[in-house]
């Protein structure tokens, strides 16, 4: 005689996988699942549009001494680190250094 897996039992082993696999997924650091490429201003039209570069020292005008995307409110990076994500650039980490014309300063 074959088991024949009921339509109840097979969806409790799937809801039973799936919870482990949440569980799991939800234990690794949330740097990883934010792993983001960086930003490049070369092959980026929004980039390009906002004139961001990687280094705030090679920054046009309206840039202000002092202004980096590290201490923008836009900057989701933590401090220290080189590269963060943006909310202006979704999908991409930019450089904590660099700057575009969409800086606004944090309060």
């Amino acid at each position: 005689m074959t088991e024949q897996t009921t339509p109840r039992r097979r969806f409790l082993k799937l809801a039973g996988g799936a919870a482990t696999a949440m569980v799991f997924l939800g234990s690794l650091p949330s740097r990883v699942w934010a792993a983001l490429p960086h930003l490049d201003a070369a092959t980026n039209a929004t980039a390009k549009a906002l004139n961001y570069v990687e280094d705030n020292s090679k920054a046009p005008a309206p840039h202000k001494a002092g202004q980096a995307c590290s201490n923008c409110v836009h900057f989701q990076g933590k401090a220290g680190e080189a590269y963060g994500p943006c909310a202006i650039f979704p999908g991409f980490d930019v450089n904590a250094k660099g700057w575009c014309a969409g800086y606004q300063a944090k309060s």
